[in-house]
């Protein structure tokens, strides 16, 4: 038997919404500015990126602040646990018409796989984008402290944001995984998902 539960609140849509669009908008930009392609100019893509990073920020720092003050920081814990079987199963056992061992529920909404993803991204990719970012907007704007030179900064700014480009279609791609190609994508719109009853789970 399913029922349906709300996995995901408001306020974690919002967050998750917010982060998408600006990190999409600060790809688009960012990659303007390093000269792959011109859209809407260097100097307004310039002035959108570092607003867009601004606004990010301050995103991540509210949704820090909830995160620890809710306990949903759990969420982003990895393990083991359960580990292999969800390997195996993208790797081949949901080409095979298996179902997925890893059933969510709203305390545990993330599978080992995701929990580290979504943990290497937070803890590295993250922080490396917005350090690099600030460091490299400080040069522009106030010359090189202590002689630090631009160059590695703008080198470490552009291969986290080829780190964020791999995790953007990676987790494309997986929403894609759910029981149809779109259920995970009416998950995080609606905040609504049926589960299965883990009686029945065992059972199946």
């Amino acid at each position: 038997m399913t029922r349906i539960v709300t996995m995901y609140s408001g306020l974690e849509r919002l967050w998750h919404w917010t982060q998408a669009l600006l990190m999409l908008l600060l790809l688009a930009t960012g990659f303007e500015v390093h000269g792959s392609y011109t859209l809407m100019g260097y100097g307004t893509a310039a002035t959108t990126h570092v607003l867009a990073a601004l606004a990010l920020i301050v995103v991540w720092i509210f949704a820090a602040f909830w995160l620890i003050a809710t306990g949903e920081w759990r969420q982003f814990t990895p393990t083991t646990r359960g580990l292999a079987a969800v390997l195996r199963f993208y790797a081949w056992g949901m080409f095979r018409g298996e179902s997925h061992p890893f059933n969510p529920r709203p305390k545990r909404k993330h599978n080992p796989l995701q929990a580290m993803a979504y943990l290497l991204y937070g803890i590295v990719i993250s922080p490396l984008l917005w350090i690099s970012g600030l460091v490299y907007l400080g040069i522009d704007l106030w010359g090189t402290p202590g002689g630090l030179a631009l160059m590695p900064v703008a080198v470490v700014h552009t291969a986290a944001a080829y780190g964020a480009v791999v995790f953007l279609v990676v987790h494309l791609y997986m929403i894609t995984t759910g029981p149809t190609p779109t259920a995970h994508l009416e998950t995080m719109i609606t905040g609504k998902e049926a589960i299965e009853d883990a009686a029945q789970r065992t059972a199946g």
